[in-house]
């Protein structure tokens, strides 16, 4: 009898993996032709995403212009591919500097201790105390706008997360019997925070890395919706939207593509969550 219920178990626990595994690869093929898409948007527009043409403004979506077209009768098709280049890749970009910055600082932090730790840590305090977006519109108001400024003003407030957690998980290693075995064969500072401890605690740092993607996808959009991200004539998701709902013209085609790209992202998002996190890089 409890064998039977062994075997069950063996059983469903295998189709569940393999369920998983199943929608993993589905949606990192998705995930990886908007990666292309947006590395190769120039190539694949079907129209000048900057030509501007008055006598078709404001087309609604047809056969010729799949999204319609905006206020300049650009297509608007041609703008979100253009767009997606900006508004992918910077996210990326952003999320890989709040995340080596927030983890080198966390790291140090924990296995110096002292002033050092204080001081960091203090920082830290007083970018958390206020609404993330909220303190990321004060920097990018006082930057200007820009791809770069709002880069930076995201990344000023994003980074305390990461040294946070960094420094917790480095203070539960410090006493470890490992690390206290590396100490007496002599290892440097530098060699023990990066060879022994950065792999051990990497697993949890990825997790979050991998979750705050969507989250900085929209507040780098919520930027430039607002005018302080993206400066026209360039396209990005954010300020496309701002001029379509500033015309009242969004569409049901445009609602249906930001939704279904959305959708996309954050359930690669969160399956790839669940398979890094339990991962120990090597190195």
């Amino acid at each position: 009898m409890n064998s039977t219920k062994k075997n069950v178990t063996v059983r469903k626990q295998k189709i569940r993996k393999n369920h998983i595994r199943g929608k993993l690869l589905f949606f990192s093929a998705l995930v990886v032709i908007l990666l292309i898409a947006a590395a190769l948007a120039r190539h694949l527009c079907p129209y000048d995403p900057y030509a501007q043409d008055l006598l078709q403004a404001q087309k609604p979506p047809s056969a010729e212009h799949l999204m319609g077209t905006d206020r300049y009768g650009r297509d608007l098709f041609s703008r979100v591919l253009v767009g997606s280049t900006t508004s992918v890749y910077a996210t990326l970009i952003l999320v890989a500097i709040i995340t080596v910055a927030g983890t080198v600082i966390g790291i140090i932090c924990g296995w110096c201790g002292g002033v050092i730790d204080t001081v960091l840590m203090r920082i830290s305090d007083l970018f958390l105390a206020f609404p993330s977006l909220v303190f990321a519109l004060a920097v990018a108001g006082v930057l200007g706008g820009g791809i770069q400024n709002a880069i930076i003003a995201l990344a000023v407030i994003g980074w305390p997360k990461f040294a946070r957690l960094a420094r917790g998980l480095t203070l539960a290693q410090k006493d470890s019997a490992y690390l206290m075995a590396v100490r007496l064969s002599g290892s440097g500072t530098l060699k023990i925070m990066f060879k022994h401890i950065l792999p051990n605690i990497a697993g949890p740092i990825l997790v979050t890395s991998v979750l705050d993607i969507g989250t900085m996808m929209m507040e780098l959009a919520g930027l430039s919706f607002l005018g302080l991200g993206v400066q026209p004539p360039e396209a990005s998701w954010g300020n496309i939207l701002y001029y379509r709902m500033q015309f009242k013209s969004l569409s049901a085609s445009d609602y249906i593509f930001f939704q279904f790209f959305k959708h996309i992202l954050y359930r690669k998002i969160k399956i790839t969550a669940g398979k890094v996190k339990n991962t120990r890089v090597k190195f």
